[in-house]
């Protein structure tokens, strides 16, 4: 199917404003330099982003694979639910631009507070309310403790990927790996039915996608 003229338009926006915020920093990329980069006018930018932090926004939505967020897994195994989106990662593609960007998007969100919290809204808030959505079901089923805080369940899940990323970077074990034992520790810490941790959470060499139809 032939793109539409706005779609190509925006496209090549997403790119070169990706291409310029990697290379120079997001401080020193102007919507100017943008405009020549992409060969697109200002005028359609804007029609498209309000200003430059939205289209930052979309940006790292576009790099992290946020803009395509695949539904909850339902499997009907929670501790398996739970590592395959644990184990869901950005696409690879963009891998050496999002190190490059990071520096500077974490400087930039420190001087720019409102965006700060849009960006982590946008890309840090999805994984944890799957997570949520995740446990509140176990919690209806009766295979975890109605008691659960959901708050504290977010820390034990989503802090040992944080530490991995911030401290184990260089050795970078399997994603898949790490995140069925991140899920099978906290299934058999707080589960009510330790049953569906007699059966492997996931298939190491399976897609996100393919996981999420089941075995």
């Amino acid at each position: 199917m032939t793109r539409s003229r706005s779609q190509s338009a925006h496209d090549r926006v997403l790119r070169a404003a990706l291409d310029l915020f990697a290379e120079r920093g997001i401080e020193a990329t102007s919507m100017d330099a943008i405009t020549q980069a992409s060969g697109v006018s200002k005028a359609t930018i804007y029609n498209h982003w309000a200003n430059k932090e939205a289209l930052l926004i979309e940006v790292m939505l576009f790099v992290n694979g946020l803009d395509r967020i695949p539904p909850d897994p339902d499997t009907g195994d929670p501790c398996r639910d739970i590592a395959i989106v644990l184990g869901r990662r950005p696409p690879d593609e963009f891998d050496g631009v999002r190190s490059r960007m990071m520096p500077s998007m974490v400087s930039y969100s420190a001087l720019n507070r409102e965006f700060g919290e849009a960006w982590r809204h946008r890309v840090m808030e999805p994984p944890r309310q799957s997570l949520k959505r995740i446990l509140r079901r176990a919690i209806k089923a009766g295979q975890l403790p109605a008691t659960l805080d959901l708050d504290t369940a977010m820390a034990l899940l989503l802090g040992p990927l944080m530490y991995r990323h911030i401290f184990q970077r260089e050795v970078s074990p399997n994603a898949h790996d790490i995140a069925e034992e991140i899920a099978r520790t906290f299934w058999k810490a707080h589960a009510l039915d330790l049953r569906p941790t007699l059966k492997p959470v996931l298939n190491p060499v399976k897609s996100i996608a393919a996981g999420s139809k089941g075995d």
